[in-house]
């Protein structure tokens, strides 16, 4: 039997058919847990068919630190086929419609080196940024991060900075920013980008937050509550203003856009 047939479920242990996960937007049909999914895919399921036109594809990073690990190299890491969307830097974004509204859309691709925001995650985040403001678009954001890339070391650091200086502009030009945190939304981009929506939408027990829970308890010394760093946890103690399943996602943004007469 070929291999990639069947996966696990980390929630409810079952054993699933992974055409059937597909099938269902890459949620567990058992307990509802919402598998990570590519770049590509998640686009897919958010705009109307063929309406997506990317900005930024063939940017690159330039390596800056000159970084290796081993016998191995960043430069060579990165290299990847323009032609494959889904494995071509960790950030699409591009101008879509969502149930027939104009947006411009960035979304994060944990698949590309755990989706960790470098030099081109930021310049694309800005590029969309000044698109929507020319364009007086909505911008909605769907997070998916390890956080600051370290192959970049202070440059990809300097992307928070970046990004959020990016924000700033937008709400001065009086914009709506919708940001989506999924599964996991951490480190430098969950303590800039991510948490500055005028709305932030959460799946369903995605973590989020800056450090992991094991670092944070061997800092402080003191035993973490139940569910810390979950979407719900969050949704609870005021950080996200909605959580929202993957599949009502697209009528929510669009639901979103219209309240907000955008």
């Amino acid at each position: 039997m070929p291999g990639g047939l069947w996966l696990s479920c980390p929630f409810c242990k079952n054993m699933l058919y992974k055409k059937t996960v597909d099938e269902n937007m890459g949620i567990c049909p058992e307990c509802e847990h919402h598998f990570r999914i590519d770049g590509v895919t998640r686009t897919s399921q958010l705009v109307d068919e063929g309406s997506f036109e990317e900005i930024g594809p063939d940017l690159a990073s330039n390596d800056p630190l000159k970084f290796t690990w081993g016998d191995k190299n960043y430069k060579d890491r990165i290299k990847v086929d323009p032609a494959q969307m889904s494995a071509h830097e960790a950030m699409l974004a591009g101008k879509a419609f969502i149930r027939g509204r104009g947006v411009m859309l960035a979304v994060m691709n944990f698949d590309f080196l755990g989706g960790s925001m470098g030099m081109v995650v930021g310049e694309k985040f800005c590029q969309a940024v000044d698109r929507a403001i020319e364009e007086s678009l909505p911008f909605v954001v769907i997070c998916c991060s390890g956080g600051a890339r370290m192959h970049e070391g202070l440059v990809a650091l300097q992307q928070m900075a970046k990004t959020s200086a990016a924000l700033a502009r937008y709400d001065e030009a009086k914009g709506l920013y919708i940001s989506v945190l999924t599964d996991p939304t951490t480190g430098g981009v969950a303590a800039s980008f991510a948490m500055l929506g005028d709305v932030i939408i959460a799946e369903p027990k995605a973590l989020i937050g800056f450090a992991g829970p094991r670092v944070i308890q061997q800092t402080i010394k003191i035993e973490l509550p139940e569910g810390f760093q979950t979407a719900e946890f969050l949704l609870e103690h005021g950080f996200v203003d909605m959580i929202v399943h993957r599949k009502k996602l697209r009528s929510e943004i669009g639901r979103l856009i219209d309240y907000c007469g955008k």
